[in-house]
């Protein structure tokens, strides 16, 4: 009986040690979710459509015009012109390419063409102003610290978001406020993936710009059906590429 019970708790210990085995292999090629990358949390399969600066898409809207954003009221301006090709039916998008850092065909933008929108307005929406120092991630950091009580600075304008699609990833400046809601506190900045408030546009929990469209790749030159992970960057965590060629460091004008 001695000796069959060695045996037997040989074989126990055998298939314990291979299941235990097993378990790391599985755990060593499982890559990690998404979300558990980096400083701050993804976001993950949000329905992106494509916006620029000059576009109109409804003049009777208050937020229907990107002639100027909720950061910038001479945005247009200030970027150098319609971020597209100006036709008889006013600023329209083109296609980009990355032979020229996929940057409007027509002249050199003053601003970063990689720019995209968030749905929480830090500025004018009077609630997202008032909790923004305790909502913010980044507000005590260096540089924002102190700032709660400055309607002249923005805390969103100018932070870098980083886009993933199909394999690519790039890189843009927040420079507007949008789609749809303009205090999604839940999805911009939660760590539990929440879904966009946003119930336009397809649900879209962001915009971004015709540069971000041709570099990520998108299906649409101006659609509601491509899908994106993203997440905020900190500016040291940015790699070289057309993104840093302009980069935009104005505040709120």
């Amino acid at each position: 009986m001695k000796h069959r019970g060695s045996v037997r708790n040989r074989r126990l210990c055998g298939i314990v040690s291979a299941v235990l085995l097993l378990a790391m292999v599985a755990t060593a090629c499982t890559p990690p979710k998404p979300e558990q990358q980096g400083k701050y949390p993804w976001h993950t399969n949000i329905v992106v459509t494509t916006f620029w600066v000059g576009e109109v898409f409804d003049p009777n809207a208050a937020d229907g015009s990107q002639v100027f954003s909720t950061y910038d009221s001479q945005w247009m301006e200030s970027y150098g012109g319609c971020d597209g090709q100006v036709t008889s039916g006013g600023c329209e998008t083109e296609a980009r390419s990355g032979s020229n850092g996929y940057a409007p065909s027509s002249f050199k933008p003053r601003e970063n063409p990689f720019y995209l929108d968030l749905p929480y307005d830090d500025i004018n929406n009077a609630a997202a102003f008032r909790e923004r120092a305790s909502v913010i991630p980044w507000a005590n950091d260096e540089g924002y610290k102190g700032q709660a009580t400055n309607r002249s600075f923005s805390y969103m304008k100018n932070r870098w978001v980083k886009i993933r699609k199909d394999g690519k990833e790039c890189y843009g400046q927040i420079q507007d406020a949008g789609p749809g809601q303009y205090q999604d506190k839940e999805y911009v900045f939660g760590p539990n993936d929440a879904r966009p408030a946003n119930e336009k546009f397809n649900g879209a929990g962001m915009d971004v710009s015709p540069a971000l469209n041709g570099c990520l790749g998108f299906s649409d030159l101006d659609g509601e059906a491509d899908k994106v992970d993203w997440q905020f960057v900190d500016l040291q965590d940015v790699p070289p590429g057309p993104w840093l060629d302009v980069v935009t460091t104005s505040q709120v004008k």
